[in-house]
């Protein structure tokens, strides 16, 4: 039964962002994993949060901390199996803590059976479950100008088939072609496997990066294409991403939460992925990236104010996460507290990474 929007929980909660890599290990092994945050669920009651949200769980092929998945329903050996999955979810709701799954849509890792199969020849039908593409200059450019988030073009070649894939992060990562329904079948599949195991959300990885140009045309685009010149590029952040979303929407229901990373820079691009339909949340980026300045924070937060409160649609604010450098690094340690203060007294749902709480810094890894 669908509830209300004012009646859902996580109006008002706090979401505690957890990297099971180095949270807490119970088996002494040096890893992290899921029974060290069942045991660790009391701190988390004790700080007064509402839901932790996993970054991905899955078994993946090591290239990008989890991001790159070889198996979207099941758990990383490292991280324990699905009895362990079950086991957190169960004592998380024992203490009325809700439990968010990291989905990873965009691509797989190149290890994942799919893209194996898809690889294996052209005729083979799991081809078009990936972005192909025959290459310029007798095949030996890639198909187009398009850039990897990570540097470099955001094409591999395949030796074997004598076409280019679409790897826009690291070439260990092959992008999913959401053109095709079968895709997009098996991704909201996966998203109900863990729905079904007591999930109450999930964030959604690069949600931006669901629409791309079917034509693969160069950026930038032309100025006379309305439906695209708004974003600038072809490659991401298209006219169908908002429909991508309501297509997740629709399988699962209302009662998900669904918080999206949709890493744009204009606010105003985040938001027309959230509403009624559609993600519930959507991290507000340009508050995360601002320097330690008060006026421009503010002008973060009138900004997103005036896209959202007048709708009842919730900002998500964040001010660190796996990807960034943590508050107290680049704020420097003695606005902490002040930071913190700020993100919890804005409106809205926001997102604490683990540690900030104590105040932590950076720290190189050996």
């Amino acid at each position: 039964m669908n509830t209300e929007p004012e009646e859902r929980w996580w109006r008002g909660a706090v979401i505690y962002q957890i990297y099971p890599r180095s949270f807490a290990d119970s088996d002494g092994d040096g890893v992290g994993d899921l029974d060290g945050v069942t045991g660790r669920l009391d701190h988390l009651v004790d700080l007064g949060v509402d839901a932790l949200w996993l970054t991905p769980i899955n078994p993946s092929g090591g290239a990008d901390g989890g991001y790159d998945v070889t198996d979207y329903t099941d758990v990383d050996p490292v991280y324990g199996d699905l009895a362990a999955f079950d086991r957190l979810v169960h004592a998380a709701h024992q203490r009325d803590l809700r439990v968010l799954v990291d989905i990873v849509p965009n691509h797989t890792s190149d290890r994942h059976p799919w893209f194996v199969e898809s690889r294996s020849s052209r005729s083979n039908a799991r081809r078009d479950w990936y972005v192909w593409a025959d290459g310029r200059e007798g095949g030996t450019a890639p198909p187009n100008n398009w850039v990897s988030t990570f540097a470099g073009p955001a094409w591999s070649s395949d030796a074997r088939t004598k076409q280019w894939f679409l790897t826009s992060f690291y070439p260990e990562q092959a992008d999913l072609n959401w053109e095709n329904p079968e895709v997009r079948a098996a991704l909201t599949g996966a998203m109900r496997f863990w729905r079904e195991r007591g999930a109450d959300g999930f964030r959604i990885d690069v949600v931006q990066r669901l629409s791309k140009d079917p034509l693969l045309r160069d950026n930038p685009p032309p100025a006379d294409d309305a439906e695209w010149a708004a974003t600038g590029r072809y490659d991401e952040d298209g006219p169908l991403g908002p429909a991508r979303i309501a297509e997740v929407r629709r399988a699962l229901g209302d009662d998900v939460l669904l918080l999206g990373e949709v890493w744009v820079l204009e606010v105003e691009r985040t938001y027309r992925y959230v509403g009624p339909g559609l993600l519930d949340l959507a991290f507000a980026f340009p508050f995360a990236m601002a320097p330690w300045n008060p006026r421009l924070l503010m002008t973060v937060v009138e900004q997103v104010e005036r896209l959202t409160a007048a709708d009842g649609r919730l900002p998500t604010y964040h001010l660190s996460n796996h990807d960034t450098p943590r508050a107290g690094t680049r704020f420097g340690p003695g606005t902490v507290r002040e930071a913190l203060t700020m993100l919890l007294t804005l409106r809205g749902t926001p997102v604490l990474y683990q540690g900030d709480e104590l105040g932590l810094l950076d720290t190189p890894v050996p």
